[in-house]
């Protein structure tokens, strides 16, 4: 089962440590290993920038291009539609292309479709916070992609 950590949704009560960073360096990389993979090029990639807790990159290759976002706290891709990339609307996730191995031979955690669009109720969620759990209720976040990959303020 696949199991959400404290501080995925880029949230902590006053006393929690804070979450862990993902250098914007290291999903570079894996964009450009996975862009080369594809025969493709990395169009863009932008850091993470508050409220957005995700780095999000385009690349194109020779039969499309594709939205990619890497959590601004763990290492955990998503793809989407290109035009998605910047700020996520709800059900835009998209099927994993092949060329995502190269994310996960740089040690980042690919999340298929199927897993963004599951309930929360169908991952382990035992190690979010109170305060976590004050924002998903807040937000109405009811899928693990909405949980984990969020612009809330």
């Amino acid at each position: 089962m696949f199991r959400l950590e404290r501080g995925v949704t880029g949230f902590w009560g006053k006393n929690d440590p804070e979450p862990p960073r993902v250098d914007v360096r290291m999903f570079r990389g894996g964009c450009h290993a996975a862009a080369l993979a594809a025969g493709g090029t990395v169009e863009s990639i932008d850091e993470a920038v508050y409220p957005r807790g995700y780095h999000t990159a385009v690349v194109a290759t020779p039969e499309n291009r594709a939205g990619i976002l890497c959590h601004a706290g763990y290492p955990l891709i998503a793809f989407v539609a290109d035009s998605a990339a910047s700020w996520l609307e709800p059900r835009m996730f998209r099927d994993s292309p092949a060329w995502a191995e190269a994310f996960a031979e740089r040690g980042f955690t690919v999340m298929g479709r199927e897993l963004l669009e599951s309930p929360l109720t169908a991952v382990d969620t035992s190690a979010l916070t109170k305060a976590e759990w004050r924002q998903i209720h807040g937000w109405k976040a009811t899928t693990v992609g909405e949980t984990v990959f969020n612009g809330w303020d």
